[in-house]
């Protein structure tokens, strides 16, 4: 991906949630030398990451205690993060509308 929005989301987690960080960081590094062209390609990376609908995908983040949640523009090669949270927090949300 050329452009993800905003890392400084994941590093506000990260700093309350420490145990998440280096798991944040290697999903950042990835997806940001990814090549995603579409959800597929996603899931070749990420075999356990729910692609839903509006290019959005939930990633499960350090086995599954916290999710992330992305919207990829996939044509432009951005990808924005819509969400970081606990598992609690991320059943409070509209994954496909936050």
């Amino acid at each position: 991906m050329k452009r993800i929005i905003a890392k400084r989301t994941l590093r506000e987690f990260w700093d309350k949630h420490a145990d998440a960080e280096q798991y944040l960081k290697t999903w950042f590094e990835t997806a940001k030398n990814a090549n995603w062209r579409s959800p597929n390609d996603i899931k070749a990376s990420y075999a356990n990451a729910s692609i839903l609908k509006e290019s959005r995908v939930v990633f499960n983040i350090k086995g599954n205690p916290y999710r992330l949640v992305v919207k990829f523009n996939f044509e432009r090669q951005w990808a924005f993060i819509r969400f970081v949270g606990t598992h609690a927090e991320y059943d409070k949300i509209n994954a496909e509308t936050i």
